[in-house]
């Protein structure tokens, strides 16, 4: 594994950045559904999966969710393996989306990226909550839906415009 001083600082601010949008609340944007809202806590997993690789992704989603773990919003989000083991797949699934597609087309690659980051975050989460008993499969499912599909569609649209914002700013040498 190739650690990196650079790699551990940009986890860590990618990791305050998600913890500052859930405790300024910044992180939940209004949507026009029974839901109400979409979280962008997870937008930060992303960047890092994309932007500097798998291991960033897993210290990042660490990171939103020892969050989500001390600062539960629900109940079953007091469960580790609810809260935490989750969110270590949103990184590393955004890298391998975005790694498998990226010379197909970069901004369809940040799209598939941000939504199967997404995706996976709002599926493993809803679905341990369900296979821990927390809840039924008909209430993860329509939790799921509401508040899934509002979720894909923002971090697909944030993922490409946060991704090639910060790809046109940083030196070549670094690009990726």
């Amino acid at each position: 594994m190739n650690l990196s001083v650079r790699k551990i600082v940009i986890s860590g601010i990618l990791g305050a950045i998600s913890i500052l949008l859930g405790v300024t609340r910044l992180g939940f944007i209004p949507v026009p559904t029974p839901a109400g809202h979409a979280t962008i806590m997870h937008i930060p997993v992303i960047l890092g999966g994309v932007l500097e690789g798998p291991v960033v992704g897993l210290i990042t989603g660490a990171i939103f969710g020892l969050f989500s773990f001390l600062q539960p919003g629900a109940p079953f989000f007091a469960d580790p393996l609810v809260s935490v083991l989750p969110r270590l797949f949103i990184g590393v699934v955004s890298y391998l989306v975005y790694y498998a597609t990226r010379k197909i087309n970069n901004v369809l690659a940040c799209i598939l990226a941000g939504a199967f980051g997404s995706v996976t975050n709002t599926v493993l989460v809803l679905g341990m909550a369900t296979v821990r008993g927390y809840l039924p499969s008909e209430v993860s499912i329509s939790i799921g839906v509401l508040h899934g599909v509002p979720e894909l569609i923002v971090a697909a649209i944030l993922t490409v415009i946060l991704v090639k914002g910060i790809q046109r700013i940083r030196p070549v040498e670094e690009k990726n």
